[in-house]
């Protein structure tokens, strides 16, 4: 069998947020704009700036190309600081500290390729953010590596069957830049409403 096309790491922040979103960004080809993505595009103009250099002993790569052969995965890192030899992704992010799950998954699958690229261990790495400006080290564990090959998987046979999951309505809508594409209250209602006609006469 062909090798499928290898998938962008941001497409496994989106899938984990909301696999529909994912959908419409790497499937359907849809992006939008609104003050989240704005933000975030400023951000990165800096970082996605490739430049190498060194302070104090320590090695740092912009914009460094990452892939893993083994989850079929390319992408770009925003910031890999070398550590005597030893890999620490730094991931930029818009707005001000949050949880941050999605965004330690993308974090995480970096470290995997750098993993797979230098042949060494990648146990650690940090997520900036830059409206409050902080920097918080994210621990990689065994289950995140797994939450990543999952995420993977997920998003590959996502783009294998072309297909587009229902909208999920919730409380994620409130702030993605999608909103006005996947029109999740209008879409869930038509839902709830050809239910609803199904079981109408049910006895």
């Amino acid at each position: 069998m062909d090798t499928p096309d290898p998938i962008m790491i941001s497409a496994l922040e989106h899938y984990s947020y909301c696999p529909r979103q994912c959908a419409l960004i790497h499937v359907e080809q849809v992006w939008g704009e609104n003050l989240y993505t704005m933000r975030g595009r400023d951000v990165h103009e800096n970082v996605d700036m490739e430049s190498s250099h060194d302070v104090a002993g320590i090695r740092y790569e912009r914009a460094l190309p990452l892939w893993s052969k083994r989850l079929n995965l390319i992408g770009k890192a925003d910031l890999v600081e070398f550590h005597g030899g030893t890999p620490y992704p730094v991931e930029y992010k818009s707005g001000r500290h949050r949880d941050g799950r999605h965004e330690a998954l993308q974090l995480c699958a970096q470290a995997i390729c750098l993993e797979e690229m230098f042949g060494v261990a990648v146990e650690k790495g940090a997520l900036f953010w830059h409206g409050s400006r902080e920097r918080c080290e994210v621990v990689l564990t065994d289950a995140m590596r797994g939450h990543v090959a999952k995420a993977a998987a997920g998003v590959h046979a996502l783009l294998a069957q072309s297909a587009v999951p229902p909208p999920v309505n919730d409380k994620r809508c409130t702030h993605c830049s999608l909103k006005e594409s996947c029109l999740p209250a209008v879409v869930a209602e038509k839902d709830r409403s050809r239910r609803a006609a199904r079981e109408l006469f049910v006895i």
